[in-house]
């Protein structure tokens, strides 16, 4: 009970003194006024405002690359050695030179249907990376190592049992060795299974910076084999070769590169493609889009405000010389700071939360208005941020009640939080560090609690920018708000402990 009188006693403070209230409000309206100074430029690009299309468990994804395909009915299964991977470099139009990027594939594939973001399983060889399987865009496993050659081809095997797909690699076409397996989401009765190849974009590295340019290449298969129930019955003029996509996606833009096709080879097939069958990343091949990252460029300045609210709601006790009268009213110092931060921690979850949830439909609506394409992310990821937010400014305005307990000074209180929790973000995120310190800060500094707020995925097999400046943080989500948390949790001890000690 005399906790609960001392809770609100401490709100009924903060709630009547009107610079406290209008700071919260404030740092409600910093966060949304910059997401509008934001977003304010337009991309004059139409073709640049499609939708990006989502995969099966609402991620993101480029589907773009060149099949060559019959229809299975049931159960079946196809065979093929690779014989060769070759690539083209596109370095500016008109200018090509001979490469293959590390993740360029050509393989086989079942696919639910023809449409971008249908569920898959395949089979491939890859430029650098040896045979892979690879199933709904994030899940990659790895099988045989080395390139393929006329003298030493990849066999490759997908069979299909029910929504089971199960992929093999072989040296030899006799010895056959299990890579993995996947279930297709709903499985349709009748899937597209057959030849592929995709070749994502070569990235240029200049410094920490990166661009894209694009890349083609070309797989050379052997005999095909097919087994089960097809609507054509596996004969060679039951193929039929299709741009998945439409375009290349971030594979590039100049179309003379990216056009795909397929030849008949002897007995078997030449296939070239573009494009990438992957999850989409942040970094240069992202292109004109915006991340939910964009729409909560505010936080930090509601968190800057939020930290003066914070710093004078205990300062301003000790200038007035009224934390006497404070102390003597309350049965036990640390109960009261404990207090002071439960009110400024709850009052800066809702602004954090309330601001996040305006600001990312906003944000939204404001890209397409000026045609930018928008990163989608799954529902419960935008949940994440939404209260990760609030989560965020919470634990920042504790940090900042702490450091101001320690100090006893407002100017001085507030600096220190900003030069050690705000001042390392921007310097990490704007590309002034390299990505080394950048990395280092946001590990180490109360800067890491921003990592909460990051929706751009990391994955092996796709190759980008992986850096700070690029919406990456060292740290996962929660492991980068854990340190945060810790920074707050020593702050509030160190403060407690000082507060039980000294006079007032």
């Amino acid at each position: 009970m005399r906790r609960l009188r001392v809770l609100h006693a401490e709100w009924t403070k903060f709630r009547t003194v009107r610079g406290w209230v209008l700071g919260t409000v404030g740092a409600a309206l910093a966060s949304v006024m910059l997401l509008l100074a934001g977003t304010a430029s337009s991309n004059q690009r139409a073709q640049d405002a499609a939708a990006l299309p989502t995969g099966p468990s609402g991620e993101a994804v480029n589907d773009n690359f060149y099949f060559v395909h019959q229809a299975l009915t049931g159960d079946g299964s196809i065979t093929v050695p690779v014989t060769r991977l070759t690539g083209v470099l596109a370095r500016e139009p008109g200018q090509t030179t001979p490469g293959l990027t590390p993740w360029a594939k050509t393989g086989i594939l079942v696919r639910q249907s023809l449409e971008q973001g249908s569920p898959y399983a395949a089979m491939m060889v890859t430029g650098a990376h040896g045979v892979r399987m690879q199933h709904d865009f994030t899940h990659d496993r790895a099988g045989l190592p080395g390139r393929p050659s006329a003298a030493s081809p990849r066999w490759l095997r997908l069979v299909r049992t029910g929504s089971r797909i199960t992929g093999y690699d072989s040296m030899d076409g006799v010895h056959w060795s299990q890579v993995g397996s996947a279930h297709l989401r709903g499985p349709a009765a009748t899937v597209r299974v057959g030849l592929f190849t995709a070749c994502p974009a070569a990235l240029q590295m200049t410094g920490s910076q990166g661009g894209t340019s694009p890349a083609v290449a070309s797989g050379t298969f052997g005999r095909v084999v097919l087994g089960g129930s097809w609507a054509h019955g596996g004969r060679p003029d039951g193929w039929r070769g299709v741009q998945v996509g439409g375009d290349a996606g971030t594979s590039g833009s100049y179309a003379e590169h990216t056009a795909g096709g397929f030849t008949p080879t002897g007995r078997g097939f030449s296939v070239t493609g573009a494009g990438d069958i992957a999850p989409v990343v942040g970094g240069p091949s992202l292109g004109p889009a915006y991340t939910m990252e964009n729409f909560l460029v505010g936080t930090f300045a509601g968190l800057i405000v939020l930290t003066v609210v914070a710093v004078q709601f205990v300062t301003a006790e000790y200038r007035r010389g009224l934390i006497g009268t404070t102390l003597a009213a309350t049965p036990g110092r640390t109960r009261l700071l404990a207090a002071k931060a439960a009110v400024v921690m709850a009052v800066a979850f809702a602004v954090g939360v309330a601001a996040a949830a305006v600001s990312i439909p906003l944000g939204r609506q404001r890209a397409h208005a000026t045609h930018f394409v928008v990163f989608t992310v799954p529902r419960a990821v935008e949940l994440r941020v939404v209260f990760g937010t609030g989560l965020l400014l919470a634990t920042g305005a504790a940090l900042a009640l702490a450091i101001g307990t320690l100090l006893r000074r407002g100017a001085t209180a507030i600096t220190a939080v900003v030069v050690t929790t705000v001042l390392p973000y921007l310097l990490a995120i704007s590309g002034v560090l390299s990505d080394a310190p950048a990395r280092w800060l946001l590990r180490l500094t109360p800067a890491a609690g921003f990592a909460v707020q990051q929706t751009l995925p990391r994955y092996a097999h796709v190759v980008s920018v992986y850096t700070p400046s690029s919406g990456y943080f060292p740290l996962s989500p929660w492991g980068g708000y854990a340190v945060l948390a810790g920074w707050t949790v020593l702050a509030l001890a160190a403060a407690g402990l000082l507060l039980r000690r000294r006079d007032v």
